[in-house]
């Protein structure tokens, strides 16, 4: 059983290492860190929407005098809104990602979207429902979006008063430019979304064995406390149990694929076990679908909305089994 305790707000990892926990985990509620050293600091990731990420900077402000004016850096660890949307509000801070994310996020990362298509769920059917469901509590229309302000590829060391910070891009696995955010003095390693704890990882560009590789660099850094972009604080531990999902799946979706199925059928074919318990295990349609298109090197479009569709659909099903169970 971890020391730490999975509530909502600031965790002191000591020495100057803090971690931000959003539960339960699911959609849109991610982690943050933040690093300080003398008068410097270091933020690792904002969070969803700007009220979320004011509240945080508010808390951290009052517990260890770094506040909005006051974040030195802020890393981004990957290109997702949950991780970058909050940005703006570090006012006097560099935004730091990698090259891969920044594109990302110029290509994809528009909270104005998002928030036209909150305005019209209720036409979008069941996956309406789904999107309502997951992001309904956020507010996207009164988010100022801020793109990096440097970028870098491979691995960059920054300095936090005399606390080295080690960035090393692991991407692409969630998405395309993952990076993980290791300090050494402290034997802490911020994941961004390359773990979920008692969450369901999901593999937006893949490959999922480059993912696994990923969870193999964090396991061999010399690390005590792992903090995941979703979930509880944890340990390396933790990062294996991820790993063996990640290998159980791309293993089951590659036997289904020889076997002449597509990815949809795969999906909903794949038994879970115990893995099944975790939050938002539906995922697993999209990771499969990732699978399905580094077997077949399909580099066309997705249909996003049809991803959204299958995890509806698959949520759907997972939980008329777990009814007719009970």
């Amino acid at each position: 059983m971890s020391k730490w305790q999975f509530t909502k707000g600031l965790h002191d990892l000591g020495r100057g290492a803090y971690a931000y926990l959003q539960p339960s985990g699911t959609w849109g509620y991610s982690n943050a860190g933040l690093i300080t050293d003398g008068d410097q600091s270091l933020l690792v990731d904002t969070l969803f929407d700007e009220r979320l990420t004011a509240e945080m900077l508010g808390v951290m402000r009052d517990a260890t005098g770094f506040g909005a004016d006051r974040i030195g850096v802020v890393v981004n660890t990957h290109s997702n809104g949950d991780h970058t949307f909050g940005n703006r509000l570090a006012i006097n801070a560099q935004i730091i990602a990698s090259e891969a994310a920044a594109r990302e996020m110029r290509e994809e990362g528009n909270p104005r979207m998002l928030a036209q298509l909150m305005k019209n769920t209720a036409a979008m059917g069941e996956v309406g429902a789904f999107f309502k469901r997951i992001f309904g509590a956020f507010d996207f229309a009164g988010v100022t979006f801020r793109l990096p302000d440097r970028t870098f590829a491979g691995e960059e060391t920054l300095k936090v008063g005399d606390k080295q910070v080690k960035l090393i891009e692991v991407g692409p696995a969630h998405t395309a430019g993952d990076v993980i955010a290791f300090v050494p003095a402290n034997r802490v390693v911020y994941t961004g979304d390359i773990l979920f704890v008692d969450g369901t990882p999901i593999a937006w560009a893949g490959p999922v064995s480059n993912w696994i590789k990923a969870c193999n660099r964090i396991l061999n850094l010399e690390v005590d406390v792992v903090v995941p972009g979703h979930g509880p604080i944890t340990d390396k531990a933790g990062v294996k149990r991820m790993q063996d999902y990640l290998v159980y799946v791309d293993e089951q979706a590659r036997q289904r694929h020889a076997a002449g199925m597509n990815a949809w059928d795969a999906a909903q074919n794949i038994a879970l076990g115990s893995f099944g318990a975790w939050e938002d295990a539906a995922r697993l349609a999209v990771t499969v679908d990732t699978i399905f298109r580094e077997i077949n090197d399909d580099h066309s479009t997705r249909n996003i909305m049809e991803l959204f569709g299958r995890m509806a659909d698959l949520q759907r099903r997972y939980a008329g089994a777990i009814g007719s169970a009970g």
